[in-house]
């Protein structure tokens, strides 16, 4: 594997999605309020890449450092347990794409004025924060409340507010069901790696209350995202992408708890991407259609 694959391996493209629709549904927002502003929104979208990379690359650091994967990890191989990129290289890789996420999120500050950078700032210190540091969120069982709260509410509340600035209720409640999808990829990756986080010291929520909780949570934070979309678009779009949506999540949380194989959880986490898809496609059309 060359050294540019690794580090798209250490990127994690698969998961990206979660940092594009949430910008998406709240450049839409932006766009069914009249106020659709491109460089923003391209900014929003530049920084929520950014975000999201920087902390897989410092994920990919810190459990290396802390034991979390081993040769036995049933997931992807992380890059720098593989030996594929060396542990000063993803620290420095870490700082860059954090570094180059904080200087594009300054181009916003015009739109948003400093209040955003205080949103800023704290988005860049979670992000080392979620595995890193003396209180890492993710080995507390905090990581689910960061992921819903930054990759979905922050995410949809901020783009739609550096376009129109306004938040609106809307993109408040739009933004927290966003996050409950997004956070399905979280409860997926804890659950495949359920026995290995409690080898070391890891205390996801699945490993605090067991794989029957996670099941359950799945399929919970799937049904109220679905909840709030019809609530917000009673129409009949919404219905439809709710249909599709509860039935997906029925399928995978079924081959999730019938999962043996790394095959298996990759085809749960895979779909569960689609999942997010779905739901940020059905947000958008109605807004679009409804405008």
């Amino acid at each position: 594997m060359t050294k540019m694959n690794a580090w798209i391996l250490a990127a994690r493209p698969k998961t990206l999605v979660a940092a594009f629709v949430p910008v998406a549904i709240g450049t839409c927002l932006a766009f069914d309020a009249e106020a659709f502003k491109p460089i923003p929104a391209l900014l929003c979208l530049c920084f929520a890449f950014l975000i999201q990379i920087g902390t897989n690359f410092a994920n990919d650091y810190f459990d290396f450092k802390k034991g979390a994967d081993t040769d036995k990890r049933i997931g992807p191989r992380r890059a720098v347990a593989s030996g594929l990129i060396s542990p000063g290289a993803m620290r420095k890789g870490t700082i860059f794409a954090l570094l180059l996420a904080f200087i594009v999120g300054l181009g916003l500050l015009p739109y948003g004025g400093l209040s955003l950078l205080v949103v800023g700032l704290l988005s860049l210190l979670l992000a080392i924060a979620y595995t890193g540091g003396p209180f890492p969120l993710a080995y507390l069982g905090l990581g689910d409340i960061f992921v819903i709260l930054f990759f979905g509410g922050v995410a949809v509340v901020c783009t739609q507010f550096v376009q129109t600035g306004v938040v609106t209720n809307e993109s408040l409640i739009t933004g927290f069901s966003i996050g409950l999808i997004i956070n399905n990829l979280l409860v997926v990756n804890n659950y495949r790696d359920i026995d290995e986080d409690r080898l070391s010291g890891k205390k996801t929520l699945a490993v605090r209350f067991g794989r029957r909780f996670s099941l359950c949570q799945f399929l919970l934070q799937s049904l109220l995202a679905i909840a709030a979309l019809c609530y917000l678009h009673p129409v009949t779009s919404s219905i439809v992408a709710g249909m599709i949506l509860c039935t997906m999540t029925i399928i995978i949380a079924y081959r999730l708890a019938k999962a043996k194989k790394p095959g298996d959880y990759a085809s749960c986490l895979q779909n569960t991407s689609v999942s997010v898809l779905v739901l940020g496609i059905g947000f958008c059309l109605n807004l679009l259609v409804s405008g």
